[in-house]
């Protein structure tokens, strides 16, 4: 390996930072044994922090009606022959009843951005679980909505926000999105999500359309400096109707390599192994705990509407990433020497993190 490279994965175990340019030359400089250098220290961090404990999430996909025309996704607004549902709250709590039972203590209600939920609903809403299960976390990940809005959720009992900011190049961003959409919003919600006091998670597809190292190392220099309590990455898949359809998938390799990365520069993040992965490849989440995750996100969502929330091609929906399949997904984590507990899984504080 080059001495740069491996010299460049020791600063950043040790200071926890590089220049966006040692980042660049990081990515640039991508080897199998520099990744293997880089996911044993980020394994070694995880353990010392979080033990072997993989926490999961319930993932619930309230509704797959979106206002926005992301060019990436397949619930674009645009796309007519996406067949369109959301969720009732009755449902909603259904899939929480299903759920707890199974051992998830934190539910993630996840959509595109649809009108029908409204601060009123959501509040109810999440006031309901909180109130059958105060052992219980709420995620919410639904996009943009406005500083008021985000307090009024916080205030009914919401504890965490995901928010993706996709890259952090404002260029690329006008790349992958509509004009009427503004790569400032996107950045500063994340900081009013912040300000009203939720564990904030952020994240970037890897391998989007153009996007080069120079735009990654700017993803990486992002989350150094915002420090988000979660962080989800995941390769991008394009999807058969949307402008991206010819575009190849994202690397798996890479994607780890940067889960590693980011575990080094923030040890007590909150790192997914994400479904993206396990799509492409068939220990796609294995690979990331093993890069330095610590999260899984089971699927909650009635059956159908699995099908229907499909955001890229072939999305995986009925086996191990499939919340009724948690003793599958339970051993897959034992084989690499994890093991999914209970729990709502906070970020932790740790001393010598």
């Amino acid at each position: 390996m080059d001495l740069r490279i491996s010299n460049l994965i020791d600063k950043l175990a040790k200071t926890r930072c590089l220049t966006e340019t040692e980042y660049n030359a990081l990515l640039d400089g991508y080897t199998p044994e520099a990744a293997q250098q880089l996911a044993t220290l980020a394994t070694d961090v995880r353990q010392r922090i979080y033990g072997n404990e993989i926490f999961i999430r319930g993932l619930i996909e309230i509704s797959n009606i979106c206002r926005n025309d992301c060019l990436y996704c397949g619930i674009r607004r645009s796309n007519a022959k996406c067949t369109r549902y959301r969720l009732t709250p009755e449902e909603i709590l259904a899939c929480v009843e299903t759920g707890y039972p199974l051992g998830f203590r934190t539910f993630v209600l996840q959509g595109g951005e649809d009108s029908y939920y409204t601060d009123d609903l959501l509040a109810g809403l999440i006031a309901s679980i909180k109130a059958a299960h105060p052992d219980c976390a709420v995620t919410l990940s639904l996009g943009e909505r406005g500083s008021d809005s985000f307090r009024r959720l916080r205030d009914a009992g919401a504890d965490r926000y995901l928010l993706r900011h996709e890259t952090a190049d404002e260029a690329h961003y006008k790349m992958l999105h509509p004009a009427a959409m503004s790569y400032s919003n996107r950045m500063n919600c994340l900081v009013s999500l912040r300000e009203t006091g939720y564990q904030v998670g952020c994240g970037f597809m890897v391998g989007s359309p153009w996007q080069t190292s120079a735009m990654l190392a700017k993803d990486l220099k992002f989350i150094e400096q915002f420090k988000p309590d979660m962080c989800g990455i995941g390769p991008f898949i394009p999807h058969h109707d949307t402008p991206f359809r010819d575009f190849s998938a994202g690397s798996v390799t890479l994607t780890c390599y940067l889960l590693s990365i980011i575990r080094l520069m923030h040890p007590t993040v909150l790192l997914p192994a994400t479904t993206a992965l396990g799509t492409l490849h068939p220990e796609g989440r294995e690979l990331g705990i093993l890069a330095g995750a610590n999260v899984v996100m089971p699927n909650l969502s009635p059956a159908d509407a699995r099908k229907k929330y499909e955001l890229y091609n072939n999305k995986l929906n009925t086996g191990a990433e499939s919340a009724q399949h948690v003793d599958e997904l339970r051993q897959r984590m034992r084989s690499i020497g994890c093991e999914i507990v209970s729990s709502r899984g906070d970020v932790r504080r740790a001393a010598d993190a």
